[in-house]
Order: structure tokens, then sequence, then C-alpha cells
């Protein structure tokens, strides 16, 4: 199976659904003639022309109200923020317009579209540039969140995205452009909402997405030489939640560590640790523990950054401490 990178996948899977489906485009910054901020749509602009790879001006609100109303009017827009922390400018649309049209209209218009873009951290951006939003958007009914975390699921969850014909929000990280990993040349769809257990264990369970679970297989690699055995569950999505997935984990194991890059307050990790303690609390044989962000807004400074983000120590440190170790 040949070895391609994570943006290479999005490309691939944005192309093929263009292909399939001539009601699909591209928006965005720097999308067309640049070839995309990060290229991942390098080529495409060629292939498909200015009126299906469409480059924006610097205008979120704007260019993503556009595509709201061409969601409504039958088309599938593909609206690619050069990063999530200015897609702010345009949440009115996102939230307001995108997520509860389908509720207000009473089934009349539904809002096929896609945004799309990084996330979160990508080194010394400071605070303006590095928030994860995973939280905020996940909270709002009406839109599906998805955070992949390697190429195969990229492609795999994009091309479902796409086909999707409710708003979904596709949250990537710059960081991750480079990766790579096997992807089959032929068709195929990851089901929106199923989680994905990446590393079989028997003592404690790791839940994440997105970057991080990279941060998970590093301490969890570690951990193996100290005889403690982790399992690693990949959300994908974080609307809908797997909650089966993460359930049927904490029964083997009894010990739940949930690892992601919000910070504490109302975070996806929040909202599994109530839920795994309302259905599963009998087979808990420790408190669950959750790693997050600190509690600030990123610093600049790569010392202070690493302090703030989810590492492998801490990680580690959360795993001895429900391990009681």
């Amino acid at each position: 199976m040949r070895t391609i990178q994570f943006r290479e996948a999005l490309r691939e899977a944005l192309s093929e659904e263009m292909r399939k489906d001539d009601r699909v485009f591209l928006m965005g910054e720097e999308v067309a003639e640049y070839n995309g901020a990060y290229k991942v749509s390098q080529g495409m602009l060629d292939e498909f022309g200015e009126k299906r790879v469409i480059d924006t001006p610097i205008a979120e609100l704007g260019f993503a109200g556009i595509a709201v109303g061409a969601a409504m009017n039958g088309l599938r827009p593909v609206v690619e923020f050069m990063t999530f922390n200015f897609s702010l400018v345009a949440i009115d649309q996102v939230i307001n317009s995108a997520a509860k049209m389908m509720s207000m209209s009473g089934g009349q218009f539904t809002v096929p579209i896609v945004f799309r873009g990084p996330t979160a951290s990508a080194g010394m951006l400071s605070s303006q540039h590095s928030q994860a939003f995973e939280n905020w958007y996940a909270n709002c009914p009406g839109l599906k969140v998805i955070v992949p975390s390697n190429p195969y699921d990229a492609k795999g969850l994009l091309k479902s995205a796409i086909r999707d014909n409710d708003p979904v929000i596709f949250m990537e990280s710059e960081q991750m452009y480079g990766d790579k990993a096997e992807v089959p040349e032929e068709e195929y769809l990851i089901p929106i909402g199923v989680a994905d257990i990446k590393r079989s264990g028997t003592d404690v369970t790791l839940v994440s997405f997105g970057k991080i679970i990279k941060t998970c297989y590093a301490a969890a690699e570690e951990l193996e030489k100290e005889g403690i055995s982790a399992e690693i569950i990949d959300l994908r999505t974080v609307r809908p939640i797997d909650y089966d997935a993460i359930i049927h984990s904490v029964r083997k194991t009894n010990r739940l560590v949930i690892v992601e890059e919000a910070w504490p307050l109302a975070s996806i990790s929040s909202e599994i640790t109530f839920k795994v303690q309302k259905e599963a609390f009998d087979y808990l044989d420790a408190p669950i523990l959750r790693v997050t962000s600190a509690d600030v807004p990123l610093p600049y400074a790569p010392t202070l950054i690493d302090a703030s983000l989810p590492n492998p120590h801490r990680i580690i440190k959360a795993v001895k401490q429900v391990m009681y170790k």
C-alpha cells in the first residue's frame, strides 16, 4: 500500500468527491492561485477551474455566509478556514445559520457544508493563533465535529463529511499536514461517530483525538517499559461521541485518563467524565483523571508552550496516579 502525507489524503478526498459530484466546490483564502496555505488544494485549480476552487477575500463572515446560502440552494460547499482561530469572525454564520437552519425551517432546508482547517497549537504562534475549538463547536446541536489523527482517517472521514447532509466541522492540525501513513488507492469511507481503538491494553484507557493521539502513543510506549498496558481510543469525532467504545474499554481496564488540548472548563473530557461515571461508575477502580491544556492563553516561549500543553510526562503521571503507583 502506498504512503502519502496528511495533506495529500485531504486533497484526494476533496478531488474524488468533486469529480463524483459537480455540486461540490472549495472556497477559502489562498485555496486557488496559491495552491492552499498548507498546500492541501495544490493543483486543484488547474483540474476544476476557478468556479469550483474559489479564492476569497480575508472576510470569513462574508464567505461563510455565501457558502451557507449555496448549501441551502442545493450545492455542497467545502469552506477552508486558514485557521479555526479565524472562524470566530464567522461563528455567527456557522452557529446561527448553518447549524440551526434545518430546525428553524422545519426540515425544509438542509445545509450540506463542511468547514475545515487547522485548530489548536502549531508551535510559536502565541495566543491568538493557537486555541483548540473542538469543544466550542461540539457544544452546538446541528453540527457534527470531526478531528482526525492520521492520513487514513482524514481521507475516509472527509469523504463522509462531504456527503453528509448536515453541516460538519472538520478540524486538522498544522503540525500534522506532513505526517505520512498508508492510505488505500481504492475508495473507502469511515462513518462519522465511530471511535477507533488505536492500541489495545489492559490496565488503563487513554481517550483522545487529533494530534494528541501521537502524544498518547509516546506515553503508552514509556508506560509499557514499566509493565503498564495502556489502551488508546481515538474518538475521531467529538460530536457525536462514541460513548459505547469508551465504556466498553473502561469495563475492561477499570481506569480512565482523558487527554485533550482544550482548556479544562466545559471540555470534551468534562463531558466524557460525566457520561462514564453515570454509565460505568461501578467499573471504576480509581477516579477519572484529565490531562488538558493549562487554563491560560497559550504563551509564545517554547518552554512555556511545552509546560502548557498535554505531554507524555503529564500523561504518564496521570496514569500512575490512577494506578496508585
